[in-house]
């Protein structure tokens, strides 16, 4: 292959931030690798996304342990992905929970998942033989539930398809703080590879909606401040019609996955090149874009064949 595949390459230790985002809120970033959240009650703590092995959930930990000793109880996983997921057993959270859509797609596609992601980001994996099987969640819901932490009330809602169809994000009202997993990236690269690239944007128009003062996504730096959030909201829209819209063109003329990806690539370069895994994730937007304007509703599965046949067709 002419490049490193997706980004086995990466091989170099990302420094931890740990932010506060409002009272009592934290967003744990790793200089574009995958953030968790953290929501401290009045008796407990809630973990927004496990990380991808326990040792890295460990490190999470570790920065909670430094503003609390409240046990954490609620473990919140925004989607299926193995690197969001496979670190749960590190929390010791008695409640697990996913939308009912997502734990749909642990049963549908979750094995192939990990061993495509191991393939794809093996330095995130180290330690990958603690993980002891698929993440299960204890509590499933359809459109929205409610926690309390004590007398703090949490909300966890779908607002709609857009990183993947079983999106969550958590919103925490007395702080108007959210916990946007994938939907919402900042100077990082957005992984369009199981989403639904048309009705991202009214997803992101339905979180702006609820104004928050700061964000935590994804990936990248917390959003602190509406300028902040607002900026971040917008660059992701910008990244994903930037994706999507060359190679509907394509598409739509018959052209050939080849022809998307350069078409792609003439938009995206100029402006998205600089953000973290934007190599990594350009190869899966770009087939799943195809996929998505020529009618495939349902994104399909990755598997570790099926990621580097795409990767050589593309790349090499």
């Amino acid at each position: 292959m002419s490049k490193a595949f997706a980004s086995a390459g990466d091989l170099t230790e990302k420094k931890t931030s740990f932010t506060e985002v409002g009272d009592g809120l934290y967003a744990f970033t790793a200089e574009g690798d995958p953030n968790s959240g953290v929501i401290i009650g009045d008796d407990a703590v809630m973990v927004v996304e496990a990380q991808a092995t326990p040792r890295l959930g460990r490190k999470v930990i570790e920065h909670i342990r430094s503003v609390t000793d409240k046990p954490i109880t609620h473990l919140v996983l925004t989607h299926y992905h193995a690197v969001r997921v496979l670190g749960a057993s590190a929390y010791g959270a008695p409640t697990v929970i996913m939308s009912d859509v997502a734990r749909s797609m642990v049963v549908e596609r979750g094995q192939e998942d990990w061993q495509s992601e191991f393939d794809r980001f093996p330095r995130l994996f180290q330690g990958h033989e603690e993980i002891p099987g698929l993440t299960w969640p204890t509590t499933t819901f359809s459109d929205a539930m409610t926690v309390y932490l004590g007398k703090r009330r949490v909300d966890i809602m779908h607002l709609g398809r857009a990183h993947t169809a079983g999106d969550a994000v958590v919103w925490v009202p007395d702080a108007e703080v959210m916990f946007t997993g994938d939907i919402v990236e900042y100077h990082s690269a957005c992984y369009c590879g199981d989403g639904h690239l048309t009705e991202w944007g009214q997803t992101l128009d339905n979180i702006a909606a609820f104004d928050p003062v700061s964000i935590a996504p994804g990936r990248g730096d917390a959003l602190v401040g509406r300028d902040m959030v607002a900026k971040a909201i917008e660059s992701t829209r910008d990244f994903v019609e930037s994706t999507y819209r060359p190679a509907a063109r394509v598409a739509a003329r018959g052209g050939s996955l080849k022809e998307a990806w350069d078409a792609v690539r003439a938009e995206c370069d100029p402006k998205f090149s600089d953000f973290a895994i934007y190599e990594h994730c350009l190869p899966f937007n770009v087939a799943r874009a195809y996929d998505e304007a020529r009618g495939l509703d349902t994104p399909r599965i990755w598997t570790a064949a099926r990621d580097k046949e795409m990767w050589e067709a593309l790349q090499g």
